[in-house]
């Protein structure tokens, strides 16, 4: 999947939304076979009857959270602030509740918590991934006044009369209005929070007066608060930048990569004839078309973009392949399949309602630069294992990272020898510089590659976790026989990444495909990602040169081998990666020279 641009420069903001991204013209209902006909919009528009708190367990909405967890207790038998109490749940705690709780509601609408007063031991919702908020702007999550009133006596935890207030109220009026600052400014929480505290300490009235116990509340509530609001901004951005048709001019443009689709869903029949089709960020619904006219009996496009999501149903719809669940079952076409959802794949079934796991096929270009940049991943492994049934097939289901050291020739130094018979190499020099601190993003000619190719690293879409996004391998990497120019020496310069994605004979039993991104490949929209060593490191064969006692990578003593250790990780900044580079150079006689490690960000 593209970018905007190979620079990477920041997003726009895009205007916030208040709440009508969810149409009802959208909501679903099929007269199928296998549960399909259940289908049913969640009906976002019934908030507007009532407040804007949604039950845990049902459809209705109130205006506040007392007369929520009142009706949870009475018609749910739900007892929140009795829960809070014996347990002595803290803020965390109650977050992390409430998210579990509506994660199970969600994978079963039947589901009961009953079982939640025969707990012993460890809470199921201990983990810190039920800190992110289940519902997308889950009003519910910023509304817990069960931590405002310090005299509730069925508060889960006690508050001191006074602890948000000292002496004459100085410090507690600074330390709310540090609060508010830290809340709109997202950036540093951490930073920001303990300079606020600094500051009321040093400049208070009554220093110390304050307890910590609300300060770390407030931080936690802050902290929490600020997790949720910057990934809807960063996702909204991300959503926001495939609003435009040059990206996806560029990505249908792109032959290798829809050539590759194409094949996969119109070449085999034995998996896509009659069968059910998710498809994860559907943009212009390319994909869709490709199932539907592969003789798909369902297809759910997903996308997060409300432009993109009304773009792929007129595209649909224009092509006599949109389903109209208005129509009476006779007058449908079988071709009329296709639904386009406006949601992201983790919230599908807050928006409609569907048999659980009753997918036959999961399709998704959610590749980015590096394979992984982008993040969308993780996306398609929640709707693989909330989604699709057991065994059905994920296309693409294999993924692998591979790496090849590169010469001179892929840098911008050969430019700038000679602009116009001019020398301004200084310029090459400074470019090169830079490009050691951060990674470029372009098409390496295969005659740069001075290297054998190696495998960084592999994933198995079918049966991988999320966590294993994030991990750490090595290259070993060897001049090939076309890596030596002329007798002697040869400069690897850096590290080029790319990736191949398979639809194996696993699913696609009739033609299995590949789509490489390799520099020795037709080029793609997603070129290759370029590392660049802060200095070349001179490489000969095995024993070629004899070993001297100068450093290990000159053109003195050179290196037959580069060991590279490359860790490949989610960066804190939402959708971001981070990538470290640590470089080892082996002499023919086996004596070692490590170079500082490398930190890059995508």
């Amino acid at each position: 999947m593209a970018t905007q641009a190979r620079e990477l420069p920041p997003k726009p903001e895009l205007p916030r939304d208040d709440g009508d991204d969810y149409e009802d013209d959208e909501d679903e209902e099929e007269e199928g076979e296998e549960g399909w006909d259940d289908w049913e919009s969640d009906g976002d528009d019934a908030a507007g009857g009532g407040g804007g708190l949604l039950c845990l367990f049902c459809s209705a909405w109130f205006d506040s959270d007392t007369s929520l967890f009142a009706h949870c207790g009475n018609e749910h038998g739900f007892d929140f602030h009795k829960l809070v109490r014996e347990l002595g749940l803290d803020f965390y705690g109650c977050i992390k509740l409430i998210n579990f709780v509506r994660s199970k509601v969600a994978e079963n609408k039947s589901w009961s918590c009953a079982e939640i007063s025969q707990l012993e031991g460890k809470v199921p919702w201990a983990d810190d991934s039920y800190l992110k908020p289940f519902m997308e702007d889950d009003s519910l999550l910023h509304s817990l006044s069960i931590f405002d009133d310090e005299d509730d006596e069925d508060c889960g935890m006690p508050v001191e009369t006074g602890e948000c207030s000292a002496g004459n109220g100085r410090s507690g009026e600074l330390q709310g209005n540090c609060l508010n600052t830290i809340i709109d400014d997202c950036s540093d929480i951490s930073a920001r929070f303990e300079k606020a505290v600094t500051t009321e300490s040093n400049g208070g009235d009554n220093n110390g007066s304050l307890s910590e116990e609300p300060t770390d509340r407030q931080l936690k509530i802050t902290r929490a608060s600020v997790t949720a609001k910057e990934i809807k901004k960063v996702d909204d951005n991300y959503f926001g930048s495939y609003s435009s048709f040059g990206i996806h001019r560029e990505m249908l443009g792109d032959k290798v990569r829809t050539d590759a689709y194409r094949d996969a869903l119109l070449d085999n029949p034995s998996l896509m004839n009659g069968a059910t089709v998710l498809d994860v960020g559907c943009g212009t619904g390319i994909l869709s078309l490709f199932a539907a006219k592969a003789g798909a009996s369902r297809v759910i496009a997903v996308d997060g973009s409300a432009k993109m999501s009304s773009v792929a149903t007129q595209v649909a719809k224009n092509n006599g392949l949109l389903y109209d669940e208005n129509m009476k079952m006779e007058q449908k076409h079988s071709s009329e399949v296709i639904t386009v959802v406006h949601t992201k794949a983790e919230e599908l079934n807050h928006k409609i309602v569907i048999p659980p796991n009753g997918f036959d096929v999961l399709v998704s270009e959610w590749m980015g630069y590096c394979l992984l940049y982008e993040s969308m991943l993780s996306s398609v492994i929640y709707a693989r294992d909330h989604f699709l049934k057991p065994g059905g097939a994920v296309l693409p289901d294999t993924a692998t990272i591979l790496g090849a050291g590169f010469g001179r020739g892929g840098t911008s130094l050969p430019f700038w020898e000679n602009v116009y018979g001019f020398d301004m190499s200084s310029v090459g020099k400074e470019v090169t510089e830079s490009s050691a601190r951060f990674p470029v993003v372009d098409i390496l000619a295969s005659q740069d590659v001075v290297t054998d190719t190696a495998v960084l690293h592999s994933f198995d879409l079918a049966t991988m976790k999320e966590s294993e996004m994030d991990f750490t391998a090595s290259l070993e990497l060897r001049l090939h026989e076309s890596g030596v120019a002329v007798p002697g020496v040869t400069w690897c310069y850096g590290i080029v990444l790319w990736f191949d994605t398979g639809f194996t004979s696993r699913f696609c039993k009739d033609k299995p495909v590949v789509l490489s991104t390799s520099p020795f490949s037709t080029p793609t929209h997603w070129s290759q990602t370029i590392f660049t060593f802060e200095e070349p490191i001179a490489m000969v064969k095995d024993g070629s040169v004899v070993g001297s006692s100068a450093s290990i990578g000159t053109a003195e003593c050179p290196a037959v081998t580069i060991r590279s250790r490359i860790s490949i990780v989610r960066a804190s900044e939402h959708r971001s990666i981070d990538i470290s580079i640590e470089t080892t150079g082996v002499s023919s006689d086996g004596r070692k020279r490590s170079w500082p490690a490398q930190i890059f960000n995508l």
